[in-house]
């Protein structure tokens, strides 16, 4: 299983917003369409 990870470098860490955590592809495209653009996610696998 597979994550897609955006950190939002103008937060600060720590802050709710500085980190988004995506379950799919489709998720992080449906987010970024809307709200960054020109954001990128990338993807990591989860380990168990």
């Amino acid at each position: 299983m597979t994550v897609f990870v955006y950190v939002d470098t103008s937060k600060q860490v720590g802050d709710k917003d500085h980190i988004k955590v995506f379950a799919s592809h489709d998720a992080a495209e449906t987010w970024f369409e809307q709200n960054d653009p020109e954001g990128v996610a990338f993807e990591y696998e989860v380990l168990e």
